[in-house]
């Protein structure tokens, strides 16, 4: 087969694939766009699992972060490129199910889905937690349960003011990490808050060195990184209702390395150079501890209503993102026709309610099987997230072998140094997945993720869903 005659075939299969044809409404603009993207680099790791972090791999967890920064940045052009040329909410699913396959799209789908709900039941869980700290009479279920119920009722209205939600609960994080920057770094350079003696940054290296734990504890620190950024690919979900996505895709990810070096590179900076690392998460949260020494008493009230929003966050995120997934899988006839149907207002109720029961179900099993439980399945989300972002790359890669060289140079938003980039990125994924191995917590996730692969492949044959795609694509040919 001609090339010329592979891209005529591929190009009408896309234009009868209904995973394009969305009638969502595109109201998200360009800030809305901007604050997802952050808020989904930024998540409650910083201010919680920092610690934890910065115990492994001392400061060369900057190191990480950046790293692995630049990973993130090559993996999000991938999407953008691709998202650019053809913007729908299913991003990954409906592209999978063009370029690699019905198959890796039926599997991507409710991987994404199945990630979101799992870090959901964690998060909203959370809240029930932070809530207690200034209501500790008040059972835990109850205020999980009424933050579920609150940003079911967001998602349900309309589009809007999920955007409207997601801007200011980033915009919240955004102030609060450049408030603990600033007066960090006044510290460290005018001594205020310390008698007005500069604490400088020989805590980089007093303890043990820049690499306390040599090359290995930086390797360990990777697979905890990651799941930091875990979120980070959202702004793609967004493409099929924003405004303007051919602008305001490309501007928010443009902008996500530089937002990584600031945000957790530049954090984690000031919090090292005013603690010695080996300190850090055994005298308390780094960042009540820098407002504290400022003489603010409610820092620890603060960070408190900081991780309370960015719980929030992430559950409001995770019922947007679900419901949009289980959307678009029944658009591929990959999920039952009732998630396809949307209400006046162009919002996939279905989809959206019936992830809020999973969600309802998760706060239940917290009460009836140990935490550990927990853990163990967001290891697997985790796993999750890294099978995503290595769809997101081979995407990229099959796109454009469809393309001939003039078109390659007619792409809006092409991926820099592609396809070396990406099989660089796909390389430090895979070398995630091996570390994972050697952490008695993460190596469960290795286990789990080949019982869910098999599942929902068995799933896919057994439902009989693979004639169906032999008879689409034998059609589109004809």
């Amino acid at each position: 087969m001609s090339l010329n005659k592979k891209n005529v075939e591929e190009r009408n299969f896309m234009e009868k694939n209904n995973a394009l044809h969305e009638e969502l409404h595109r109201g998200l603009e360009e800030r809305h766009i901007q604050l997802i993207a952050l808020g989904g680099a930024i998540g409650v790791g910083l201010f919680l699992g920092s610690g934890a972090a910065i115990k492994t791999a001392g400061p060369s967890l900057m190191l990480v972060y950046f790293l692995a920064g630049i990973i993130m940045f090559y993996i999000m052009r991938a999407l953008g490129e691709v998202a650019v040329a053809y913007p729908v909410s299913g991003t990954f699913s409906a592209h999978a199910n063009i370029f690699l396959g019905p198959l890796n799209g039926y599997i991507t789908g409710w991987t994404y889905w199945f990630m979101w709900v799992v870090t959901c039941m964690a998060e909203i869980t959370a809240v029930g937690v932070y809530v207690t700290y200034w209501l500790p009479e008040v059972p835990q279920w109850i205020p999980a349960l009424l933050a579920l119920v609150i940003m079911t009722c967001v998602n349900l209205i309309s589009v809007r003011l999920f955007g409207e939600f997601e801007f200011w609960f980033a915009l919240i994080k955004v102030v609060t990490i450049i408030a603990m920057i600033v007066a960090g770094s006044a510290m460290i350079i005018f001594g205020i808050g310390n008698g007005g003696i500069a604490i400088g940054i020989d805590n980089l290296w007093s303890y043990g060195g820049f690499f306390p734990h040599g090359f290995q504890g930086m390797c360990m620190a990777v697979v905890m990184v990651m799941f930091a950024y875990l979120g980070i690919e959202l702004v793609g979900v967004t493409a099929g209702e924003a405004k303007n996505p051919e602008k305001s895709l490309p501007a928010a990810i443009d902008k996500v390395f530089w937002r990584i070096l600031i945000f957790y590179v530049g954090a984690l900076f000031v919090i090292m150079s005013l603690y010695p690392w080996n300190q850090i998460g055994t005298i308390g949260s780094p960042f009540v501890l820098t407002f504290n020494k400022l003489g603010i008493r409610a820092a620890a009230g603060i960070i408190n209503f900081v991780v309370l929003t960015a719980a929030l966050s992430s559950c409001n995120s995770g019922l947007f993102s679900t419901g949009r997934m289980l959307y678009n899988l029944s658009l591929q006839d990959k999920a039952p026709a009732i998630f396809s149907k949307l209400n006046d207002r162009s919002v996939p109720t279905n989809g959206i309610l019936v992830s809020s029961v999973f969600l309802l179900i998760g706060v239940i099993l917290n009460y009836l099987v140990p935490a550990q439980v927990f853990t163990y399945v967001t290891s697997v989300a985790t796993f999750g997230a890294l099978w995503i972002w290595g769809v997101i790359l081979m995407i990229q890669l099959k796109y454009r072998e469809g393309l001939t060289a003039e078109e390659i140079k007619e792409i809006k938003y092409p991926m820099p140094h592609s396809p070396v980039s990406n099989w660089v990125s796909l390389l430090f994924l895979v070398f995630v997945v091996v570390v994972m191995y050697f952490d008695a917590d993460t190596r469960v996730a290795l286990y789990i993720a080949p019982i869910w692969f098999g599942l929902i492949t068995a799933s896919y044959y057994g439902f009989g869903l693979h004639k169906d795609d032999v008879g689409v694509r034998a059609s589109v040919d004809k």
